[in-house]
């Protein structure tokens, strides 16, 4: 299969890539706290599966195409604060996304895909900005692939399918549970002891639910204040084939925003997370803000003179 590692890739390899029959992947994910039972790189392990297992999709599913996975980008923002975490400003996640992207569309590559394991509202959108303005300024198509994915998944609207995957319905307990899930929880401990179990501590099955409102969550690191622990879910209901049964219907889903995208069917901008279209999550809601309050007062100040 032609798969390629950027960092261990000649120029003159990369050159001789076919561009109408390239992917370059890009797996952007902050290093966060998770719990006290799961490492740091949790959302950036998550994220590189994820671009693997479409790098993999992508040759198999179509002779001839290449697809090139650029090293991890350690970057997120909109993250729980604590010891481990690396919160990068919004915009600079933004535009460090933008550069890259600028620069493999310079070198003349046609499709750029963005694999993330970050579900924060900003850096979902600063993720999807870096993809609209890149796709605008270079006409190449670059998208960001996992925020309306997130969406979908963490609202419960692909549990029918997750169902079948795992050969049958979930209880209501566990429906419940599913819905409670966000952050270090029944997901993402899944998912690490699929792929990484020996990062993953044993105490994780003792660990109480950690349950929050809507109210609470608006709260900034409201899950690690007061004595909470990092995590917002049920990790003890964790289990390796719940992570790959899910993370086979999330392959599946994303292959077809992928497929749409490489044949011309859709734009990079058609499926977003529903924060894109929410000001305040934009990386120029506060300077914007700012120039329209200055503005303001200078009016307000002039016709007084």
């Amino acid at each position: 299969m032609s798969i390629h590692l950027l960092e261990e890739t000649s120029t003159p390899a990369l050159d001789a890539l076919d561009r109408d029959r390239t992917v370059v992947i890009l797996t952007v994910s902050p290093l966060e706290e998770h719990g006290p039972h799961l490492p740091v790189g949790v959302d950036a392990m998550t994220a590189r599966h994820l671009a693997e297992s479409i790098a993999e999709r992508v040759v198999t599913e179509r002779p001839g195409w290449s697809a090139v996975l650029a090293p991890t980008l350690h970057l997120g923002s909109f993250t729980f604060e604590a010891a481990g975490t690396i919160n990068i400003r919004q915009r600079v996640v933004r535009d460090v996304v933008v550069d890259y992207g600028a620069a493999l569309a310079r070198s003349g590559f046609r499709y750029v895909l963005i694999a993330n394991g970050h579900a924060g509202p900003g850096h979902l959108v600063a993720l999807e900005e870096a993809a609209a303005t890149v796709s605008r300024r270079h006409r190449i198509t670059m998208a960001s692939l996992t925020g309306h994915l997130a969406w979908e998944f963490l609202r419960g609207r692909m549990l029918p399918r997750l169902e079948a995957a795992l050969g049958g319905a979930l209880s209501a307990d566990e429906r419940r549970a599913f819905a409670e899930d966000a952050h270090g929880g029944w997901w993402e401990t899944s998912v690490m002891l699929m792929l990484r179990p020996d990062l993953v501590d044993p105490g994780y099955r003792s660990l109480e639910p950690a349950r929050y409102s809507l109210g609470r969550r608006l709260v900034p690191n409201y899950a690690v204040r007061n004595g909470a622990q990092g995590y917002v879910g049920h990790p003890a209901l964790a289990d390796p084939g719940f992570a790959k049964a899910a993370a086979g219907v999330l392959l599946d889903e994303v292959m077809h925003f992928v497929d749409d995208l490489l044949d011309g069917r859709v734009r990079p901008g058609d499926r977003r997370s529903p924060f894109y279209d929410i000001p305040v999550f934009r990386t120029n809601f506060l300077p914007v803000l700012g120039a329209t309050g200055a503005a303001a007062l200078a009016i307000t100040w002039l016709r007084r003179r």
